[in-house]
C-alpha cells in the first residue's frame, strides 16, 4: 500500500489526466438520476398559516405543530377530502407542521399535483382549527362541550336555579325570608366571582379563536428533489465514486518506484538510470482490437498516478547516461561480450531504452582498442505473467531494462526466478525515465558550451567515460 498523502494535486492529476472516463461517467449519472425522476413522479408542496392569538411559549408551539401533522387531524382531513384510495395514513407521510415566529403554525401538504397539495394543506389547517378550538371547549357544538364550557354551562343554569328560588321563597319581611334570599344572593356573587378567577386561569381563554391566514399559494414548481437536482446529483456522485476509486487504487498500487526496492527484488545492483524522450502521450501501449479502442477513447491506457515527464537536456547529454552505462557492463565483466538485455513486454519506456543502449554499446570503440569495447547487447523480451527466458548460448550474463512505478515485487521476482533457469545470471539493472525532449535547435542558433562538439567525438572517446 502506498503511504504518499493524498493532496490537492493528486485531486487535479486524476482530472486532468482522466477527464475523458469522468465525462462519461458524469454522463451515465445523470442518465441514472433521468431514470429515477422517471420513476418517482413530481410532487408539489402548498403551505398554509394558522395564527394561534395570546401569549404562548415555545414549547407550546412546538405543542401545537405536532397536533397540526397528528393522524387524528389528518385522517380528518382524508375523510374531508375525499379522495379515491387515499387515506390518513396514506397523507400522514405527506403533512409537516412547523412553528414559526409570531405565534404562527405553518401546515404543508405535499401531493402529486398543484391543485391537490393546495386542497390537502388548506384542508389540514381547517381540521387543525377545529380540533383545537375542540379541545379548548370552544365549539359551538352542543354535543362537543366539554371542559371549561360544560363549567360556565353549569354555572349558568345554577344560576338560573337560584333566581328561581328567590323568587319562590316568602316575599314577606320574615326573617327566614329575607335570610333565604340574602344566602341565595351570596351564592350567586361567590358563583361569579370564582368564574371570573377561573376566565383568568384558564389559558384556552387567552389563546382561543385560531384563525387561518388564508388559503395556501398554489404551487408553481415541483418540490425538490427535482429532475434537475437527480440529474446534477446522479453525475456528481458516479465523478465522486471514481475520484474515490481512484485513490483507493493509487493507496492500494504495490508497484515498486524506488531504486533499492527495484534492486532488492532482482535481487542485483542498479547500474544507472537513463532518460527516454517523447511526447507527452507518446509512450501508450501498443494494442488493437475493441478492448484497446475503447481503452484509448477513454484514456485509460495510460497510468494516471505517474509523476508528470520534467523537460530534459539535449541529446548529448542522454547519450552520456547509456555510454556510462555501457561503460559499466565493460568495466564489470571485462571479459565477456555477449550479454542479454530483458525488457518486460509492455513497458514501452523500458523497450526504447534498451534499443537506445543496443545502439550505444554498437557505435562504443572497436574490441581491438585500447579501452576494449563495449558487450553486445541482445534484446529480449519476457512477459511478466508467465516469464520465459531464453536458455544461455554464448551471453554471459543478463541486463534488466525497465520503468520505474510499473512492475510489483512478485513480478520482478517472477523475472529473476525466469533468468536463473535459463543460467543467466542478473548483472545489473537500468531504470528508464520518459522525459519530455526539448525543441530542436535552429540552424543558426548556436549550441551551449561545446555540446554538439561532444557528440560528434563521442565514437572517438565515449569508451573511455
Amino acid at each position: 500500500m502506498s503511504d504518499d498523502t493524498i493532496r490537492l494535486v493528486t485531486i487535479g492529476r486524476i482530472l486532468r489526466r482522466r477527464w475523458r472516463l469522468l465525462a462519461i461517467l458524469a454522463l451515465l449519472g445523470a442518465l441514472v438520476g433521468y431514470g429515477t425522476s422517471v420513476l418517482f413522479p413530481p410532487r408539489y408542496t402548498a403551505s398554509a398559516s394558522v395564527l394561534l392569538p395570546g401569549q404562548w411559549e415555545d414549547r407550546e408551539l412546538l405543542t401545537q405543530a405536532e397536533i397540526a401533522a397528528s393522524s387524528a387531524v389528518v385522517d380528518r382531513a382524508a375523510a374531508a377530502l375525499g379522495w379515491t384510495g387515499v387515506s390518513g395514513s396514506d397523507l400522514l407521510g405527506r403533512v409537516s407542521a412547523s412553528a414559526t415566529d409570531g405565534n404562527i403554525i405553518k401546515i404543508s401538504g405535499t401531493a402529486d399535483t398543484p391543485e391537490r397539495a393546495q386542497r390537502l394543506s388548506d384542508q389540514v389547517a381547517q381540521q387543525f382549527v377545529t380540533f383545537a378550538a375542540r379541545i379548548a371547549g370552544d365549539s359551538t357544538d352542543p354535543g362537543a362541550v366539554t371542559g371549561p364550557g360544560a363549567l360556565r354551562q353549569q354555572v349558568a343554569e345554577t344560576n338560573q336555579r337560584i333566581t328561581d328560588l328567590a323568587n319562590a321563597a316568602d316575599p314577606g319581611q320574615t326573617v327566614e325570608s329575607v335570610q333565604a334570599r340574602t344566602e341565595l344572593e351570596k351564592l350567586r356573587t361567590g358563583l361569579a366571582d370564582a368564574m371570573k378567577k377561573l376566565d383568568k386561569a384558564d389559558p384556552a381563554a387567552n389563546k382561543a379563536g385560531m384563525v387561518v391566514m388564508g388559503p395556501a399559494a398554489r404551487p408553481t414548481s415541483q418540490a425538490p428533489p427535482t429532475r434537475m437536482q437527480l440529474i446534477g446529483a446522479g453525475a456528481l456522485l458516479f465523478i465522486l465514486l471514481a475520484v474515490i476509486g481512484h485513490l483507493v487504487a493509487a493507496r492500494m498500487n504495490r508497484r515498486l518506484r524506488s531504486e533499492p526496492e527495484i534492486a532488492a527484488a532482482l535481487g542485483s545492483v542498479l547500474l544507472g538510470s537513463v532518460d527516454v524522450p517523447g511526447e507527452r502521450h507518446a509512450h501508450r501501449p501498443k494494442g488493437r482490437g475493441a478492448r484497446a479502442w475503447i481503452r484509448r477513447l477513454l484514456g485509460v491506457d495510460t497510468r494516471w498516478d505517474t509523476p508528470t515527464p520534467q523537460t530534459s537536456g539535449d541529446e548529448a547529454g542522454r547519450r552520456i547516461r547509456y555510454r556510462r552505462v555501457c561503460a559499466h557492463l565493460r568495466d564489470q565483466l571485462p571479459d565477456s561480450q555477449r550479454l542479454l538485455v530483458i525488457v518486460p513486454d509492455g513497458d514501452e519506456i523500458a523497450r526504447q531504452a534498451a534499443e537506445q543502449l543496443v545502439a550505444e554499446a554498437d557505435a562504443g570503440p572497436s574490441p581491438s582498442s585500447s579501452s576494449r569495447g563495449y558487450p553486445k547487447l541482445r534484446v529480449v523480451g519476457v512477459s511478466v505473467s508467465q516469464p520465459i527466458v531464453p536458455d544461455r548460448e554464448t551471453e554471459s550474463g543478463a541486463l534488466v531494462v525497465l520503468s520505474a512505478g510499473s512492475w510489483t515485487a512478485e513480478e520482478l521476482a517472477g523475472i529473476a526466478e525466469a533468468c536463473a533457469d535459463g543460467r543467466h545470471e542478473v548483472v545489473g539493472i537500468v531504470i528508464g525515465g520518459p522525459v519530455l525532449a526539448r525543441p530542436a535547435r535552429s540552424a543558426e542558433q548556436p549550441p551551449d558550451g561545446g555540446a554538439l562538439t561532444l557528440a560528434a567525438r563521442g565514437h572517438a572517446w565515449g569508451g573511455s567515460v
